[in-house]
């Protein structure tokens, strides 16, 4: 007897953007019921391999088998049709319907022209019940986390009774704890006999869950190993091409004055009739990196979206150098010194049918530098976007040219940290600063944050990164329910300890103004 044929054979693929090759004669080879990671940098070719598997791409060269079938993939439709499904790394669900009506989108059980939900709806509690995928059936996707999101996209591939599931950067937006439950899942599906396909940059996720890894760099094979057989720093090599610093080199930090404080503020939640921030106070000194820690939703975001004019505060004060900002425009704000790395990259980021060069200058293009007489000058332009492109490694397919939709979106955070750290400033508030990059890019976005710190700049960072939170703060101040529970010292304290604060389960009892 022969060996078991593979679930999902793709050989040989070439897959070319005009002049750029994304991918360059790749094999690729899934076991029935395996959890096989597809590790490399931004921009590797990861995303438009499996583009290609989902049928959203042609490959220029090269075939597909299924159970040793070869097989023609036209589009998400044929895919679908061989049990194949994918959740995407920016989902694709509709923001006003409900959990139930976007599973059940396209796929849809009618009788004489009317929806028949109720059988939709059995299947769906079956399979939630089943797999441990907890939703809300009649909760609109608007109001729900982005954990409950992937958790419904999840329940789409599970719906339509797809046997291979792509996972595309599955834990970029998720929360410590969101990512402990979503590798849980995978190995039920695993266990059930489902083969999953997991799109990653983050080397722990796949020492815990994979069975084998499959690396590309920059378009092209490296190997596939097995991953009980290897390291986290070997896997790390294949991906960049070097030894990768894990820990962030800095020296002690040498606090300053006040840049920014933060006077009993208030701010309204943004979903539910009740306060997110509740008259929290603090902080933030020049010389210091000052974290916010905290389970995602318990009011990170929306005080973040206060303090760079994003939102009105309902009470309190914000004080930048000694000038009172809380009513000040996000333009008086930026002139004022402060720069913003955002946490959602495309609502707040970018402006994603502009260029990548007129995203790069959309801080600067009002200076003398930039325009004449009101004209811009896309020569200077250029020329900018092409030092910032280099010095900050943003791949592109077009270079300067690109139009920002079509990066990665590892690149699409990289030219939004280009750009807010080459910024003139005095406070840096950047949220989420690393998602979604590899390490590599972390490691030199670390160190510049790091430079940034020691050239004066006072930094708030907001992250839910634990890994970030330890190593690249000087200060934590955890935020719970809305309110600042704890203020910690990163050098003596443990993940545990802040993992309690974080839940609840510890507070400060008497907490100083931070």
């Amino acid at each position: 007897m022969g060996a078991e044929p593979y679930a999902i054979e793709m050989r040989h693929i070439t897959k070319r953007f005009g002049p750029l090759t994304a991918n360059d004669d790749i094999t690729l080879q899934l076991k029935r019921g395996e959890i096989h990671a597809l590790l490399g940098e931004n921009g590797a070719g990861k995303s438009t391999l499996m583009s290609v598997l989902f049928g959203l791409y042609d490959p220029d060269e090269g075939e597909i088998y299924k159970d040793g079938k070869l097989v023609h993939i036209k589009d998400p439709n044929d895919a679908t049709a061989l049990g194949i499904g994918m959740v995407h790394q920016h989902f694709k669900l509709v923001e006003c319907f409900s959990v139930l009506d976007n599973i059940i989108l396209g796929d849809e059980d009618t009788s004489f022209g009317f929806l028949k939900k109720s059988t939709a709806r059995k299947k769906v509690q079956e399979l939630s019940d089943r797999y441990g995928l907890a939703v809300d059936p009649d909760a609109l996707i608007e109001d729900i986390t982005v954990g409950m999101q992937q958790r419904t996209e999840i329940l789409k591939m599970l719906y339509r009774d797809n046997e291979i599931l792509i996972f595309d950067e599955p834990t970029a937006v998720l929360t410590p704890q969101e990512i402990g439950e979503l590798m849980h899942i995978m190995k039920n599906l695993a266990r059930e006999g489902k083969s999953i396909l997991f799109i990653t940059h983050k080397l722990n996720e796949i020492m815990e869950v994979a069975d084998r890894c499959s690396v590309l760099r920059k378009g092209r094979y490296i190997g596939t190993v097995n991953v009980a057989d290897t390291t986290k720093e070997e896997l790390s090599e294949m991906m960049v091409g070097r030894m990768v610093q894990f820990e962030v080199e800095k020296k002690p930090a040498k606090p300053g004055k006040a840049i920014l404080e933060v006077r009993d503020l208030t701010v309204k939640s943004q979903s539910h009739h009740k306060d997110a921030v509740k008259n929290v106070s603090f902080t933030v000194r020049s010389g210091e990196i000052t974290c916010i820690a905290g389970i995602d939703g318990n009011g990170q975001t929306e005080l973040g979206y206060a303090i760079t004019g994003l939102e009105k505060p309902e009470s309190g004060s914000l004080i930048l150098n000694g000038e009172d900002i809380t009513h000040k425009s996000i333009l008086k704000r930026s002139e004022a010194g402060i720069s913003h790395i955002p946490e959602d990259r495309h609502k707040h980021g970018l402006i994603l049918d502009f260029s990548l060069q007129e995203n790069l200058v959309l801080r600067r293009y009002m200076e003398p530098r930039f325009q004449k007489n009101g004209f811009i000058r896309f020569d200077e332009v250029r020329k900018y976007a092409d030092q910032l492109i280099d010095e900050f490694d943003v791949r592109s397919g077009e270079g300067a040219l690109s139009t920002a939709r079509s990066m990665s979106g590892g690149n699409q955070q990289k030219a939004i940290v280009a750009r807010e750290l080459d910024h003139e400033h005095q406070l840096l508030v950047a949220i989420q600063p690393t998602r979604g990059l590899d390490v590599g890019a972390i490691e030199f976005i670390h160190s510049e944050i790091v430079k940034k710190r020691d050239n004066g700049a006072a930094i708030l960072l907001i992250s839910l990164e634990l890994d970030e939170v330890m190593s690249l703060s000087d200060r934590i101040l955890v935020m719970y329910e809305g309110e600042i529970v704890g203020e910690l010292d990163p050098k003596k304290t443990t993940v545990q300890e802040l993992g309690l604060y974080m839940a609840g389960a510890k507070r400060d009892t008497v907490r100083k103004e931070a």
